[in-house]
């Protein structure tokens, strides 16, 4: 170290020792900031609503077995039927974010829902309890809109989807949480905050019926589908075949006792058995596919089991009066210290 870097320390030195002694001068000063910042603190802490969080875990298990699946895939794919899955790869991963959705969420908020013993929506009652139309009062466009259960969404005006589409700002900003709390077990959490224990609670188990829902939905919809086509020409089948066999016993009692040397007469009787004998056949083989679809439904029908449901009374958090307006206090004395003392160096190179 040469003498200027001494110098130089000793005068950083000195500079400390004199802001320290100018700070203890004004120790009135910033007492009484210290005394207003608890003040404050404590007028937060009251004012604050108590924020309550509903927690819900689940975990999804979406496996498929190639084996069954693909000789269903192999027989029906005889009768044009595609027994195969609805485009599994497109979830996975992208669970968190469909979660997220602007449609799911939505969907969640028009969900119809038994709160209080009064069958209503989430939205309805996201309005009520945050007092929105107190606060709509002087906007007539919005005084007047409703989220009704059963309301076509199709049918909402702009306004209806203009106000809605807030909600699900407000609460993706400030109230959903969701995540993957384990990797390997494909196990999910959604965490909803909000001033409402009800809502909490009601919105997170909602959320998770809706997106369960849709998902099961759209993992099985060609499944379904081809599920649905086999019964139907099953069933068409069969009535065919019921006919052919009304159609045999027709022909036997039109010629009870035929001629042996006429063999003309056993024409329309023999015609009538070999209808039988083929619809039968094709009757066999469309039951079996429908077998085999039905199994392959259940096996790419994805299990979404609930873990952990919110339980009342939720976990609530709100901050103390001790802590406020201990926070309160230090933010204040520190504000006003680091005031005082850049006035005082403003003074100095002033000077």
């Amino acid at each position: 170290m040469n003498d200027s870097d001494g110098v130089s320390l000793k005068e950083f030195i000195l500079k400390i020792q004199e802001y320290w002694r100018f700070l203890l001068s004004k120790w009135k000063i910033i007492i009484i900031a210290g005394l207003i910042g608890a003040i404050a603190g404590i007028i937060y802490s009251v004012q604050k609503k108590e924020v309550y969080t509903a927690e819900l875990s689940f975990a999804l298990q979406d496996e498929k077995s190639g084996g069954g699946i693909g000789v269903a895939s192999g027989l029906a794919s005889q009768f044009g039927i595609d027994v195969g899955g609805g485009g599994g790869q497109f979830f996975g991963d992208n669970l968190l974010e469909l979660i997220k959705s602007r449609y799911i969420v939505e969907k969640a908020l028009l969900y119809p829902v038994n709160i209080k013993s009064k069958k209503t929506t989430l939205a309805e009652y996201y309005i009520d309890f945050n007092s929105l139309r107190e606060k709509w009062k002087d906007k007539p466009m919005v005084n007047n809109i409703h989220y009704l259960s059963g309301t076509d969404r199709t049918k909402f005006t702009l306004k209806q989807d203009s106000v809605l589409g807030s909600f699900y700002k407000e609460l993706i900003k400030n109230s959903l949480v969701v995540d993957k709390i384990d990797k390997k077990l494909s196990i999910y959490s959604i965490k909803v905050n909000s001033t409402n224990e009800l809502f909490s609670k009601t919105f997170a188990e909602t959320l998770a019926n809706v997106v369960s829902e849709f998902y099961i939905q759209t993992k099985t919809e060609k499944a379904s589908r081809s599920v649905s086509v086999l019964k139907h020409q099953a069933d068409s089948v069969r009535t065919i075949l019921n006919a052919s066999i009304y159609g045999v016993a027709s022909s036997l009692d039109a010629s009870p006792n035929p001629n042996p040397a006429l063999l003309s007469l056993r024409v329309p009787s023999q015609k009538k058995t070999v209808d039988v004998q083929i619809n039968t056949t094709i009757l066999n083989e469309l039951y079996k596919n429908l077998e085999y679809s039905k199994m392959t439904l259940l096996q790419e029908t994805p299990l979404i089991q609930l873990i952990d449901r919110p339980i009342l009374p939720l976990d609530k958090n709100k901050p103390g009066l001790m802590k406020s307006s201990l926070i309160g206090a230090i933010l204040f004395s520190f504000l006003t210290a680091l005031i005082l003392t850049c006035k005082l160096i403003y003074n100095k190179v002033l000077n």
